[in-house]
């Protein structure tokens, strides 16, 4: 069996997520789709990163298992003619079997979007968050530096989610503007879900307090959702790149 890489992009607006969900419409599930139309034959994807409802990827991962023998570039050109034009593949490679798009993983970056201005757009509402009010880039910037580190983020983890380890290890966090957008993105070994969201709420919230520092250490040692600020929305997220050793 070969095992198949995909680089994927794509606008998650019109889908609950990448994860299949009976009736309703997910990235997974369309790729999937469009593979067993290509090979004739069911086929399951595994990725990188479960995006939720709403969330955008520039840099998704996926690998599958396959006997069709037709070349890579064959699965990125068919792929791209099936597909919706919101979901493209960027890239189609033969690695090796063991390769596993989640659990090969090293890091994933993730990257969040606002545009800062006293108006909203309508050419890029479904990918920027619109906050008008007055942002300290530096401040925000200290404060997402400061949350580096290995530790446990259950403060920042969405209410009801299933995962048991909530220690996850923040390699690089920071914050920057460019024109009239404010970026903030944050590479880790893991994340929970939500966990992206509730950081940039959280920071944009405490930015202007005199003990913001301070505020936000206490949260994360509370380790209770309810510490934390409110959830930004999904679409001014994006998954923007997996790492893997070896560079694979």
């Amino acid at each position: 069996m070969r095992n198949i890489k995909l680089v994927l992009e794509y606008d998650g607006t019109n889908y609950h997520g990448w994860q299949i969900q009976p009736n309703l419409p997910t990235i997974q599930g369309e790729v999937e789709d469009a593979l067993t139309k290509l090979a004739k034959a069911p086929i399951q994807i595994i990725g990188a990163g479960r995006t939720d409802s709403g969330v955008h990827a520039e840099g998704q991962v996926a690998n599958f298992h396959t006997d069709v023998q037709i070349p890579t570039v064959a699965f990125q050109k068919g792929l791209n003619t099936i597909l919706p034009r919101d979901i493209v593949v960027c890239e189609a490679i033969e690695v090796p079997a063991e390769f596993h798009a989640r659990f090969s993983a090293t890091s994933r970056r993730y990257r969040y979007t606002i545009l800062n201005r006293a108006y909203s757009s309508a050419l890029s509402r479904h990918r920027s968050y619109f906050h008008p009010a007055a942002i300290d880039v530096s401040q925000v910037d200290a404060l997402c530096q400061s949350l580096v580190g290995k530790r446990d983020f259950s403060a920042f983890q969405k209410t009801g989610s299933d995962r048991l380890n909530p220690v996850c290890e923040i390699y690089e966090a920071r914050c920057w503007k460019a024109g009239e957008h404010v970026y903030l993105e944050i590479e880790a070994d893991a994340f929970l879900r939500g966990m992206v969201r509730a950081i940039v709420g959280t920071v944009l919230k405490y930015q202007h307090c005199e003990d913001a520092a301070t505020q936000l250490r206490r949260i994360v040692e509370a380790k209770e959702r309810t510490a934390a600020g409110p959830a930004v929305p999904a679409h001014g997220l994006s998954l923007t790149h997996v790492k893997y050793s070896g560079g694979m």
